[in-house]
């Protein structure tokens, strides 16, 4: 390998902790990884990392380093990003699997006819993505970003609103006030937010209140949580754009019509220690158009 592909190594070791993780996501051995830092530190002439069986540790030269090298590299990426000609390359993305399914999915034609050289690999789940262990680009996430180690950039506010089966209301009834939901027998599917209440909101007339009441059922994927609610399992949250056809169809009724919700911040975040590519520029600009046609409430 070159230095600066020795470098790149570096910086991906650094990033994941692991000389094997750091393998995986760059798709070379293990023995590849061990040869580039070797070679690196032969040249340099200082060690760079102390390796135990079990973890990698920078030593105080080497964090050094890092940090000159990241800035070189993203210096670099920056040059070559910026010659002329069309964004190309492999982009890397995870995405909410309802919003996968739902917006994105259906709106890639019009990607790949403006940007026809970019690859995209698309996770669609709701888990917790590690952007260097998972060699993930970017991710889209509803909900504050609490990991302060990453960029956020802010692309849209989902529109929320309380929804429930046409069978679960002939069963218990359509309740008329979020207070009811506590005091009655109705029943909460809970999305999975940490083991916390919805950090959301709905008011009315000056009075505030959140959705709470019994939960028999918790979910942390967005795909079963809305087919829980369409099998009439309880009261659920959810983003217009998850409920609008359903909606129509008549498989679910809006609750709390005459209250005004909270709406739900849209993200794209990625790692400050990769370079934003073109193709993720590209890529963040026109998601942040798509979210204002599709699924965005006013700012």
């Amino acid at each position: 390998m070159d230095r600066f592909d020795c470098m790149r190594v570096f910086v991906r070791v650094v990033e994941a902790g692991s000389f094997t993780k750091a393998a995986e996501t760059l798709d070379i051995s293990r023995a590849t990884v061990t040869q580039s830092i070797q070679q690196l530190e032969a040249h340099l002439r200082i060690k760079l990392l102390n390796r135990t069986t079990r973890k990698v540790n920078v030593t105080k030269d080497g964090a050094a380093y890092f940090e000159r090298v990241v800035k070189l590299l993203n210096e670099l990426e920056d040059i070559e990003h910026n010659l002329p000609g069309s964004p190309r390359g492999l982009l890397r993305v995870d995405v909410p699997s309802p919003f996968a399914n739902i917006i994105l999915v259906p709106a890639l034609p019009d990607f790949y006819a403006r940007f026809p050289d970019i690859q995209l690999e698309l996770g669609a789940s709701d888990r917790k993505v590690d952007l260097i262990g998972d060699n993930v680009d970017c991710v889209v996430r509803g909900g504050e970003i609490t990991d302060g180690a990453l960029i956020a950039r802010h692309v849209g506010n989902l529109r929320l609103g309380v929804y429930a089966a046409p069978s679960y209301l002939k069963q218990l009834g359509t309740p008329l006030h979020p207070q009811e939901l506590i005091e009655s027998d109705h029943r909460i599917i809970r999305y999975r937010w940490a083991n916390e209440l919805p950090p959301y909101g709905l008011r009315k007339d000056g009075v505030d209140a959140r959705l709470q009441g019994r939960s028999m059922l918790e979910i942390d994927d967005g795909n079963a949580y809305l087919t829980a609610g369409l099998a009439g399992l309880g009261v659920q949250w959810l983003p217009e754009y998850m409920a609008k056809r359903h909606i129509k169809n008549g498989e679910l009724v809006r609750l709390f019509s005459d209250w005004q919700f909270d709406s739900m911040p849209l993200y794209v975040a990625y790692s400050p220690n990769r370079y934003a590519s073109k193709q993720l520029r590209v890529f963040i600009e026109w998601i942040t158009h798509l979210i204002a046609q599709h699924a965005s409430a006013p700012q």
